[in-house]
This record gives structure tokens, C-alpha cells and sequence, in this order.
């Protein structure tokens, strides 16, 4: 006899237990399929509510609706830094800086009724103003200030009030 014919006669010999080995299996694999439906079909409904908003809605509806409103808060933050940076240029042109003094400038009047101003901008460049106040008249006087200096002559007083206005002195009385 061949190998052929031998197992042939020891599956037919043991036919019984064979069949009942792969009963056993099939019924294993039975099992195993029926437990993993049950899983898939406890994920899918996990799934189901996770999709679900608190109001009803989808989750993908949300993620739509938080990415619409990411790109308006985005567009907003540029808008903001564009107006900024037109503040930023107004503010730097803009009078930051004021310098006053008062003096005598005669000896005939009481009290300290002539004064210099300076106002500068945030580059030092602005105005001198000055105001020379005596009994019989008055005269004002203005100079223009570029980089913190000036072409024009400044009298003492005018040079403390643009140096007050740069943060380099306070008035003292």
C-alpha cells in the first residue's frame, strides 16, 4: 500500500473524531464571529453619539462651523493688525510730549505770564510756542522743531521747555 491509500484509511478509520475536532472549531470560530459583532455593533453606536452634537448635530457639522469661525477670527486679527499699524504711524506723528515753562520776561510785571511750549511728536519733531507778556503788550512766536532742534534761535526759556518736553528736565519754581 501506498502513503496514499494509508492516510485515506486513517481519516476513514477516525472519521468521528475529525468531524467532531472541526464541529468543535467551527462552533470556536461561531463564537469568536458573534463576539466581535457584538463589539463592532457597541463601537458603532459609541460612534454614532460621538458624531452626534449636543443639540443633534453632527460632529463634522461642528468642525465645519469651528473652522468657519477660526477663519473669521483669523481675518479679524489682520484686520486689527493692519489698523494697528495705521495707529502706530498716526500715534508716532501725533503731539506725545509737552514741555511747559513760565517766566517773567519783564521786570515791570508781576507774576510768571510769559511761557514757552514745546509739543513733539514721538521723533522730536513739532513746535516751539512762545508768548512774551509785558504791561503794554503782547507777542507770540512760533519755531518748528525737527529731530529735537531747531534752525531758528531759541531763547533759554524755549530750550528748557523743549528739553522738559524730551524728558531731559522738569520746571522747577
Amino acid at each position: 500500500m501506498g502513503a496514499g491509500m494509508q492516510l485515506t484509511t486513517l481519516i476513514m478509520n477516525n472519521l468521528q473524531y475529525i468531524l467532531l475536532i472541526m464541529t468543535i472549531f467551527i462552533l470556536m470560530a461561531l463564537i469568536i464571529f458573534i463576539n466581535i459583532n457584538i463589539k463592532l455593533s457597541k463601537m458603532n453606536r459609541r460612534y454614532q453619539k460621538m458624531m452626534q452634537g449636543m443639540d443633534g448635530s453632527n460632529l463634522e457639522n461642528i468642525l465645519v462651523k469651528q473652522m468657519e469661525e477660526v477663519r473669521k477670527a483669523m481675518n479679524q486679527v489682520e484686520e486689527l493688525t493692519r489698523a494697528l499699524k495705521r495707529l502706530e504711524t498716526v500715534a508716532r506723528h501725533s503731539v506725545q510730549k509737552i514741555g511747559v515753562v513760565r517766566f517773567n520776561a519783564f521786570e515791570d510785571t508781576g507774576s510768571d505770564l510769559s511761557y514757552a511750549v514745546a509739543l513733539l511728536d514721538g521723533e522730536n519733531n513739532g513746535v516751539v510756542l512762545s508768548s512774551i507778556f509785558g504791561r503794554n503788550e503782547s507777542r507770540d512766536y512760533a519755531k518748528p522743531i525737527v529731530g529735537g532742534s531747531s534752525s531758528y534761535f531759541l531763547t533759554e526759556e524755549e530750550k528748557r521747555a523743549l528739553m522738559q518736553a524730551q524728558g531731559g528736565i522738569q520746571e522747577q519754581k
